[in-house]
């Protein structure tokens, strides 16, 4: 019938008993396909990660500074990586590193949730912050 109609005869489902064909133009099966999934990977959402760094003993005018820019972030929808880096001997402030990173989290709690807690490695200690869901 396919070779009649100058079609091919596409098998859609081969895994069914019995195995599911339709009788249409095969390059055009696959042009509808590829499109299909082209608009799948458009809908799915991209991940972006912004980073925000502080000294130990940043100033308070900075830290609101880079706070609005995170802000910003989470209101975008982006994740949100805060994190110290301690220079030479500042590694012994990282108790003023932890409570910088916690000062940003409670004030940043309406618009995203910690994802990870301040967490040292190596001379920098990282926080991730998520944006919550806008209905």
């Amino acid at each position: 019938m396919a070779e009649e109609q100058g079609l091919d005869l596409v098998e859609i489902s081969p895994n069914a008993k019995p195995p599911v064909c339709k009788i249409l133009d095969y390059k055009k099966f696959l042009y509808e396909q590829k499109k299909r999934e082209k608009a799948m990977k458009a809908k799915a959402s991209k991940v972006t990660v912004k980073e925000i760094r502080f000294g130990p003993n940043t100033d308070d005018h900075d830290y609101d500074f880079k706070k609005k820019h995170a802000e910003k972030f989470l209101k975008e929808g982006s994740k949100l990586k805060a994190y110290v880096f301690f220079k030479g001997r500042s590694i012994v402030y990282k108790d003023k590193g932890e409570i910088l990173l916690l000062k940003l989290a409670s004030e940043l709690e309406d618009l995203g949730k910690v994802e990870q807690m301040p967490k040292l490695e190596g001379k920098r200690m990282t926080m991730f912050i998520a944006p919550k869901k806008t209905k």
